[in-house]
């Protein structure tokens, strides 16, 4: 019996009959929405500084083969400490919207592909597909808003001095090359947000699996505050340590994209020749850094969603893991 299972026979039991999921109202959505929105900008907020080192160590020369504490040292020696947040402003508002989007889309999809397959048995069958789907799909939708302030964000930290801030850097770009410079990176940036979903999502879910399923029915329900929290931190490292490496050879053509470099011609021609002029070191370039960052980034994501969505009264999200590893349904990221 999986964890759907439980919650059908919950609702049997109080009369409501068996549905294959919970039935979510617009305020559970616009609950799932300003979780995911606050935990994204809070989390990619604080990370600022190293995404900017990030950034540097991708696209400029004269960075090549730094690491994290060294780059840094060296971008606060020529340029001071305040160089190390440029592009705050973008990275905290597109990803509020890209955060809201990403997470109540996941919740979203996860539920209507869990009503697709038609029964509790196949949904913890295919529950690989299922959350692979969800956070693909979730992800798709959620690039839409980021894309624009992404290809700002990237032209204030890459190009020192190109504006001032979110409004005047937006505007800038916006009349330099129109709709077209904005979305310019539409294309790497799905290839590096969708992976990167995926590994967070994915992954974290499965770790959660692996963990409970090695603890007794007795155990999972007299978990502490701190163990919850243990496991949580745990499943987020792991599952930012996969998204960073799954995506970050798509982030460093995004980069590049973003900054001018490449050929003329279609995306996908620009793409494979930044690609191939790269090779695999090039486009893993900034990997170490970039796993530090992503690591802090989704397991802070996970533990703030959950405290949040909880403090506003949110519904658990759908559980579809099989019964010897189902999780509390109220913990972080469902």
């Amino acid at each position: 019996m999986s964890g759907l299972a439980k919650q059908a026979q919950a609702a049997a039991a109080s009369g409501a009959g068996a549905p294959l999921t919970p039935n979510f109202t617009l305020k559970d959505y616009g609950v799932f929405f300003t979780a995911g929105a606050l935990c994204c900008t809070i989390t990619h907020g604080a990370m600022t500084p190293i995404d900017v080192i990030k950034t540097r160590i991708q696209i400029d020369p004269g960075m090549k083969g730094h690491s994290l504490l060294s780059g840094g040292r060296k971008i606060v020696a020529a340029e001071g400490p305040s160089a190390l947040l440029t592009g705050f402003g973008p990275t905290a508002v597109g990803y509020l919207a890209q955060g809201g989007a990403k997470f109540a889309g996941y919740e979203f999809w996860k539920k209507t592909f869990v009503e697709a397959v038609g029964s509790h048995e196949d949904a913890v069958k295919y529950r690989t597909a299922i959350y692979l789907g969800a956070s693909t799909v979730a992800e798709f939708f959620a690039d839409i808003l980021l894309t624009p302030l992404e290809a700002t964000r990237i032209r204030l930290v890459s190009e020192r001095g190109y504006a001032k801030g979110l409004v005047s850097g937006f505007t800038k770009l916006a009349a330099e090359g129109g709709f077209s410079t904005l979305y310019a990176g539409f294309l790497p940036i799905l290839c590096k947000q969708i992976p990167y979903a995926i590994g967070q999502f994915t992954v974290n879910e499965f770790c959660h699996e692996a963990i409970y399923r090695r603890l007794s029915e007795d155990t999972r329900n007299n978990l502490s505050g701190g163990s919850k929290f243990a496991i949580s931190l745990g499943s987020g490292v792991t599952a930012g340590f996969a998204a960073a490496i799954l995506s970050h050879p798509a982030d460093t053509l995004l980069s590049q994209i973003n900054k001018g470099h490449g050929p003329k011609g279609s995306m996908i021609y620009r793409l494979t020749t930044l690609a191939r002029e790269a090779g695999p070191v090039g486009l893993f370039a900034g990997l170490g850094p970039r796993m530090i960052m992503t690591a802090g980034l989704v397991a802070g994501q996970f533990i703030l969603y959950g405290m949040i969505k909880d403090a506003m009264g949110g519904s658990p999200g759908v559980e579809i893991h099989n019964e010897d590893s189902v999780a509390p349904p109220t913990r972080g990221g469902h």
